[in-house]
């Protein structure tokens, strides 16, 4: 790679991950880091770093300009759960951050966009089984709506304006390496947290609640793999279905006490249980294994085994 790559929100929970992953690919120099605050200590110090607000245009454009960028992963949002809450502030932040990278690779000022969408984009009225790549789109969130929207504005820039802008939709994502970042499946992280900690887990949705999920590397290899095909197999410009695995509280647990045998799971659902309950059980995503290759890796235990050996270091026995 000739020019660089430049990574806004790049301290969050997909964006250290992808950071790292893209920097040992091209190399530490070619990814330019940033986010609206300082992040970890490795990823400060393994290549360039910069503070910027993603909704801010003229900062960007700078750093686009002076790094040469040909390349930016827009990984700058407020989630779910956290956007019910401040429902302005997360419309303004996603939205905001789209419409500066769209009219910057308008302006031919960089090349290619990477944009996270979500299953957030479907609603109650859409399809809960094997939800198709295209069906009924009535998100009931701040989150869903945003993206939504986001979803037909790549639509609209590339074909009105040959915009090389490129999205999934992201299942919920699992990962032992970074924190919850206030999504509604972010019991799927800090169950394992809980269970070596505590051997005890109060979840806030209900036993039941089946949700399309993945395992980080699948998330970060799906990102990189759909950035890295010729644009001809992009055939999906608004965002590509994801999937990997769909599993409940109860079936995450069960796969815990392979390893952990007293564990227990109680259940207190709170908000956030009505969000999950408006997404679907499960995705059918093939338009992107058809058209650029997708191929997961893990499934739950393997998630299990992987979140367990990992953790377990914080947490002695």
């Amino acid at each position: 790679m000739k020019s660089r790559i430049l990574i806004l929100g790049a301290c969050g929970q997909i964006g250290t991950e992808l950071t790292n992953a893209l920097r040992e690919k091209y190399g530490n120099h070619k990814v330019i880091a940033s986010d609206i605050r300082e992040g970890e200590p490795e990823l400060m110090q393994s290549g360039p770093f910069e503070i910027i607000d993603a909704t801010n245009y003229e900062a960007i454009e700078n750093i686009v300009i002076r790094y040469e960028i040909s390349e930016v992963y827009l990984m700058a949002a407020m989630l779910s759960a956290t956007a019910e809450k401040f429902p302005m502030k997360g419309w303004n932040l996603n939205m905001n951050s789209l419409f500066n990278v769209l009219n910057l690779a308008k302006e031919k000022k960089i090349e290619k966009i990477f944009w996270p969408s979500s299953i957030a984009v479907f609603g109650p009225t859409t399809p809960k089984q094997d939800t198709p790549q295209r069906t009924v789109m009535e998100p009931s969130t701040v989150y869903g709506i945003s993206k939504q929207t986001g979803e037909r504005w790549c639509e609209y820039y590339n074909k009105r304006y040959g915009v090389d802008v490129r999205s999934i939709r992201y299942p919920g994502i699992i990962s032992w390496q970074t924190l919850p970042g206030g999504g509604t499946t972010d019991y799927a992280i800090d169950i394992y947290h809980k269970a070596l900690k505590h051997k005890k887990y109060i979840c806030f949705l209900n036993g039941e609640t089946t949700l399309p999920m993945m395992y980080m590397a699948d998330a970060i290899k799906a990102t990189i793999d759909i950035m890295s095909a010729p644009a001809e197999q992009i055939k999906n410009r608004s965002s590509y279905n994801l999937a990997a695995i769909s599993f409940n509280p109860e079936e995450i647990a069960a796969s815990i006490r392979k390893q952990i045998p007293k564990f227990t799971i109680s259940y207190a659902p709170d908000f956030r249980q009505a969000i999950a309950d408006s997404w679907p059980q499960s995705i059918d995503d093939m338009d992107a294994r058809t058209d650029w290759g997708w191929q997961h890796s893990y499934d739950l235990d393997a998630i299990t085994d992987e979140m367990i050996n990992n953790l377990k270091s914080k947490y002695p026995r």
